[in-house]
């Protein structure tokens, strides 16, 4: 069956294909970052939970030692019309193959089936790339890591994150929240655990920096106990929009500095927080309009 195999493999090829180019222009440190990458997907399973924190140890002191090397500015070019469609290409198919391969539960993993149609999607929109655009074999590949060692260590920020909001979870801190927001929040007041579950969603994104890493405390503290369980919420409906108003926090936030951050300095903005700011008009009313149509599907 075709499921997270498929996307750890492509992966993991992705990012061995970079240490190798990495290795090639003598960039140690980025090719050896790249490389702890490529076996995590590749064998991650297999290491087990000792040897899987012993990589990520080394990923950090890897980040860490300063010797990680940017990218080499790539000399402007004019715009390509085929590019807009080729981008197109990567949503399109992660829509429609979700819709198609929840039909083929046989052949494809149903509960994987989007991670997989974006895959695909990206695979698809890479040939097309080529062909039209009569680029080098390994054109995207080369265009990839650049990107990657523009943005450096941050490009897996949301993957330590997220393991950092299941960490939390598995220790309890839900419950301890939940008790504390419990005791808050007037008895049968559906706005109230909207406005709890909501807010504490943008406000602990703005601690951790990822939604992802909010998501499973917020959701065992507020999320299923009170507006599921209690109140009667439809679970997809609470996850989904809880999610929305975590990526509120996320515009909010320099923790997220994949998002903020690294762009700021990339485009060598004076306010390292111009990117924020700009954001801030947007994600404060947005998590609002969330709050309360959170309210509404529930109440």
């Amino acid at each position: 069956m075709i499921g997270l195999n498929l996307v750890y493999a492509v992966a993991g090829v992705f990012f061995a294909a970079c240490a190798l180019l990495g290795a090639v222009d003598r960039r140690w440190a980025n090719a050896l970052f790249h490389a702890l990458l490529a076996l995590s997907f590749f064998a991650g399973d297999a290491i087990g939970d000792l040897g899987n924190g012993v990589l990520v140890l080394a990923l950090v002191a890897t980040a860490t030692s300063g010797r990680m090397r940017r990218g080499e500015p790539e000399a402007a070019s004019e715009p390509h019309g085929p590019l807009l469609a080729l981008a197109l290409v990567i949503p399109a198919a992660a829509l429609g193959g979700t819709l198609l391969f929840k039909r083929l539960p046989t052949l494809i993993d149903s509960q994987q089936a989007t991670l997989v149609a974006l895959t695909l999607g990206v695979l698809v929109a890479l040939a097309l790339g080529h062909w039209l655009l009569r680029a080098p074999p390994l054109a995207g590949v080369r265009a990839g890591r650049r990107l990657l060692d523009e943005i450096g260590w941050a490009a897996i920020m949301p993957q330590l994150l997220a393991s950092l909001g299941a960490v939390f979870a598995l220790a309890g801190v839900g419950d301890v929240v939940g008790g504390l927001v419990g005791g808050a929040i007037p008895a049968g007041s559906v706005l109230g655990a909207a406005v709890a579950y909501g807010l504490g969603m943008a406000l602990f994104t703005i601690v951790m920096g990822n939604a992802f890493a909010a998501f499973p405390v917020m959701a065992a503290a507020v999320g299923m106990p009170l507006l599921v369980r209690q109140y009667g919420g439809d679970p997809a409906a609470v996850a989904a929009i809880g999610m929305l108003a975590g990526f509120c926090g996320t515009l909010l936030t320099p923790m997220a500095a994949n998002f903020n951050i690294v762009p700021a300095a990339l485009l060598e903005l004076r306010n390292r927080y111009g990117v924020i700011r700009a954001q801030a008009a947007t994600a404060l009313p947005l998590l609002l309009f969330n709050v309360l149509l959170l309210w509404w599907v529930i109440r």
